[in-house]
């Protein structure tokens, strides 16, 4: 399923020039959904980041993402 999301979101991107120069994903990624009613809290998120990664670097947001993520993944288990 995640190669098929890959690949056709992939040719989606290269097909409409949505990135310069050719878009790849890179071997190992992560993708998170979210709920149609939390489409502008997302879009506030992303645009906020230049500003909120003065205070916490990616590396440790993501460390943070991962960490909650097998927690819950786990729980479901």
């Amino acid at each position: 399923m995640a190669t098929i999301v890959a690949d056709s979101s992939e040719r989606f991107i290269n097909e409409n020039k949505l990135a310069i120069g050719k878009f790849a994903w890179p071997q190992s990624a992560s993708a998170f959904s979210v709920s149609k009613s939390d489409i502008d809290t997302v879009c506030k998120y992303i645009l906020n980041q230049p500003e909120h990664h003065k205070k916490v670097s990616f590396a440790e947001e993501y460390e943070e993402f991962i960490k909650f993520y097998e927690q819950n993944i786990e729980k479901i288990r």
